[in-house]
């Protein structure tokens, strides 16, 4: 992996591959993009760095990194979506607050804060491992049957 110099910010492309993405969203989802231009869907998504165009010397290219989405999770309810939004225009406002941006914020807001009561009506890993716990037992009922 080639070292870049403090002053080097390699541009970020992202790679074609949309399967995680495609997998998480619902039917009714995906159409709505296809027929209704415009669209928007929130999502949670893990970007994995793939492959990388390092900069040799001498070469006017600039360093590259290409990133596939692994993971993601798209918002299926309205509330869902609320959640995603108010934690992106938190975390908006840190890069703000962090001089990322001209611009300074009204202070920092927690994104987990407005999460917290989302995600106590969410399915928890107990409730998860329960769920196929149960599954797999009505499947061997039924075979037994």
């Amino acid at each position: 992996m080639p070292k870049l110099s403090p002053a080097d910010v390699p541009e970020v492309k992202l790679d074609a591959a949309a399967a995680a993405v495609e997998a998480s969203m619902t039917r009714e989802q995906r159409r709505g993009l296809f027929e209704k231009p415009g669209t928007v869907v929130y999502a949670i998504v893990e970007l994995t760095s793939k492959s990388y165009t390092g900069h040799a010397e001498g070469e006017e290219k600039p360093a590259q990194v290409k990133v596939r989405v692994t993971g993601c999770e798209v918002a299926r309810t309205d509330e869902d979506a609320k959640s995603l939004i108010e934690a992106r225009r938190a975390m908006y406002r840190g890069r703000q607050i962090d001089g990322t941006f001209d611009e300074v914020g009204q202070g920092p807001l927690r994104p987990d804060a407005g999460l917290a009561d989302l995600m106590a009506t969410k399915p928890s890993e107990a409730d998860l491992k329960a769920y196929k716990r149960r599954r797999e037992q009505e499947r061997q009922d039924e075979y037994v049957r």
